[in-house]
């Protein structure tokens, strides 16, 4: 009679304990690939400052082959519908993020890695799934499995990986029966990619204030301020496709421009601070030094990108500009440079996506505990004072950010 009634919960673990190894086995190295090939053309492209040249003319490849491929927008969006709707991502799609989010990083493009990481992982275990036979919605596990291992082998954070898959795409609800598989499938993702030698990001805060009163209040405001540069960052990047298309209807075209527009503006200013993810300036900024006007040179360079047409991820340039921002304004509060540093890249990840828990998680992982409850405060406030803006358009608010009330609101 006891097994009767643990049979279902043993088979089902089981299975899925199997489909999770599997996803984090074939995503893992694909992810590892993926990291280790960005890490390569970004020192490449240091090493030869010239390549930013070729920029205009290294987007025509990726505008002709998502043109071809018929996926015209090509974004992280396409995460959220397969996952909301049961529509899998075409297996297409990884080669294509994979190329197309090198090309940029190559050539100086402006752009992150995570969110091609989710359509990477996504895209392939979906479609494994499918071949496997199983249900759309065991598909749909599938494609949340990979999304997480992808995440944890090219960032190196599982549990945020994990929750942030589950957190993300319909926001107030969690879907637990798949809070398994995808911890063991970012778990294996992340061992693998250490396998690769690929270190994850860690960071070191010079100094972290005590939990106060003060310390609390100082946390609020920045957080507040957090919340309302998320929701420029969105404006602007949701503007930037529009503004384009509005003057310049040719795709190929307007990728030449941007092209162009990004290699005079890096010319102009002298220095490639604000090309590729720009890991060194966010680095510098949780050490305590970013200079005041970082975050909106890095927004606009983000917009010009990839607006133009030129692909890759968004949440590392949100990392890049929270924690420039936060480093400028901090200490006009009082805090730490570093400390608000790490507190603006974390708080302003959770309200451009909506996530705060994955936050959280984040915090955790990068900065090994440091400051967790003053972190956790940030992300709480940012995500409620940053209403219904966000990175991604078909991401879906489910219940009010003010009340209990089920609402299902798209944003965009």
């Amino acid at each position: 009679m006891l097994w009767e009634k643990c049979k279902p919960y043993c088979v089902t673990f089981v299975k899925w304990t199997a489909l999770a190894v599997l996803c984090g086995v074939v995503i893992g190295p694909i992810g590892s690939l993926f990291a280790l090939a960005l890490e390569t053309v970004t020192n490449l492209r240091t090493a030869h400052p010239w390549l930013i040249w070729l920029l205009p003319l290294a987007g025509l490849p990726v505008v002709l082959a998502y043109r071809k491929a018929n996926l015209p927008d090509g974004s992280t969006n396409a995460v959220f519908i397969a996952l909301r709707n049961g529509r899998l991502m075409p297996l297409v799609t990884a080669p294509l993020i994979l190329c197309s989010t090198v090309i940029a990083h190559l050539f100086g493009g402006s752009a992150g890695r995570e969110g091609a990481a989710l359509q990477l992982g996504g895209s392939i275990t979906g479609k494994l799934g499918q071949a496997m036979k199983l249900s759309d919605i065991d598909c749909r596990g599938m494609t949340m499995c990979g999304m997480a291992a992808a995440f944890a082998a090219v960032f190196g954070t599982p549990l945020a990986a994990a929750i942030f898959t589950l957190e993300v795409a319909n926001v107030g609800v969690m879907h637990y029966a798949a809070l398994v598989p995808c911890v063991i499938a970012a778990l294996i993702g992340f061992w693998i990619a250490g396998l690769f030698g690929i270190p994850p990001e860690r960071f070191t805060l010079p100094e972290v204030p005590e939990l106060t009163p003060i310390a609390m209040l100082q946390t609020l405001i920045l957080a507040a301020a957090m919340a309302v540069v998320s929701i420029v960052v969105c404006l602007v990047l949701h503007s930037a496709p529009h503004i384009y298309q509005r003057y310049i209807k040719n795709p190929y075209l307007r990728v030449v421009a941007g092209g162009v527009l990004i290699a005079a503006l890096t010319a102009l200013l002298g220095t490639t601070d604000y090309n590729g993810a720009g890991a060194a300036v966010l680095h510098h900024a949780i050490e305590g030094h970013a200079v005041w006007y970082a975050c909106a040179l890095k927004l606009l360079f983000t917009a010009l990108t990839l607006g133009a047409g030129y692909k890759g991820g968004e949440i590392v340039p949100v990392f890049f500009i929270g924690a420039t921002f936060g480093c400028a304004v901090g200490p006009l509060l009082g805090l730490p440079a570093g400390f608000a540093a790490g507190l603006g890249m974390v708080a302003l990840f959770c309200a451009c996506t909506n996530c705060p828990l994955a936050s959280i998680f984040i915090a955790i992982e990068l900065f090994g505990g440091q400051g967790i409850p003053l972190f956790a405060l940030a992300c709480t406030a940012a995500y409620t004072l940053s209403g219904y803006f966000g990175l991604y358009s078909e991401q879906k608010i489910l219940y009010d950010k003010l009340r209990s009330e089920y609402i299902d609101r798209k944003l965009g």
